[in-house]
């Protein structure tokens, strides 16, 4: 009988010590705007599955958590945002995932010398690091190492996916620079309706006013509003721009006031800031909704 049991001891402790065979599946990534579950998805191919929380048109500055969405974070195996108090409604709710789910900020990754830090903002830097595609290349670089690092049997495929696709924004960031070169320098103004393009104008060379500050949650006030037709009729401006995800009211006040003061400015388009376009169109890839702006703003002043 002592044998007996021996061996069931035995047995069980085999049992408990070998290896639990477990079907391999894709690691879970729930990002918070497109633009990062885009990058993330190029990166990670078949070997992540990527959920967007934002969705095209939405303004990630006034975004509030859904318990749905709140779900979907816990069980993430990674949850990747931007940081830099974009998502400022939803700042607390990260902050407290963090201290027990594995989580990345794109901001995190760039160095903070290359931020840019506006007046009235509360010393944050500006959070809009997509719009500079060298710099959110380097973010990219950052985010393949923390998904190594989660899942190190595939980092081959990590980097080789990633190495293809920086090649591809490296090409992006160069013939970005190049449209903007084609503007005459005098009409490289760029007016929105709030000041996400900063990045942008640095990288590039045209200079970017917003009518609101850097977070769509800033109001403007009269003072904005006569900045901003000063600006206008003494630059010779030609086109002020919407953008999707921030009512076209405010441009089209703008426009409004300066025809009546007798100076006629069109709107040149629609530009997307803080959020993609729809899936399946242009403008519902990184790599699409930087070129649909691009053209859209030369088209507008050349």
């Amino acid at each position: 009988m002592n044998r007996f049991l021996e061996g069931l001891l035995a047995l069980a402790v085999f049992v408990l010590a070998a290896p639990a065979t477990v079907e391999a599946r894709p690691l879970q990534v729930v990002a918070t705007t497109g633009m990062i579950a885009d990058m993330a998805r190029h990166i990670g191919g078949e070997d992540v599955e990527v959920q967007a929380l934002m969705g095209s048109g939405v303004d990630p500055h006034l975004y509030r958590a859904t318990q749905g969405d709140i779900g979907k974070l816990r069980r993430a195996d990674l949850i990747v945002y931007n940081g830099l108090f974009l998502e400022g409604k939803m700042g607390e709710i990260l902050e407290r995932l963090a201290r027990y789910q594995p989580t990345f900020a794109m901001g995190d990754a760039v160095d903070s010398e290359r931020l840019i830090h506006p007046r009235g903002h509360g010393g944050h830097p500006d959070p809009h690091i997509w719009f500079d595609v060298a710099l959110w290349r380097d973010a990219g670089e950052a985010l393949t190492a923390r998904l190594v690092e989660l899942d190190p049997g595939n980092a081959a495929d990590y980097e080789a996916r990633a190495d293809a696709y920086f090649t591809e924004l490296e090409a992006l960031h160069a013939w970005v620079a190049e449209q903007i070169a084609s503007i005459p320098e005098k009409q490289r103004v760029l007016v929105t309706a709030h000041d996400a393009f900063s990045y942008f104008g640095r990288a590039y060379g045209i200079e970017v006013v917003g009518l609101q500050g850097i977070s769509t949650a800033t109001e403007y006030g009269l003072y904005d509003v006569k900045r901003v037709r000063e600006l206008v009729v003494d630059r010779g401006v030609k086109a002020v721009f919407v953008e999707s995800s921030v009512p076209r009211k405010f441009i089209e006040s703008l426009q409004e006031g300066l025809a009546a003061s007798g100076h006629q400015v069109d709107i040149g388009g629609e530009l997307f800031s803080d959020a993609m376009g729809e899936p399946g169109t242009e403008a519902g890839t990184y790599l699409g909704m930087v070129r649909h702006n691009v053209n859209t703003m030369v088209e507008a002043l050349r």
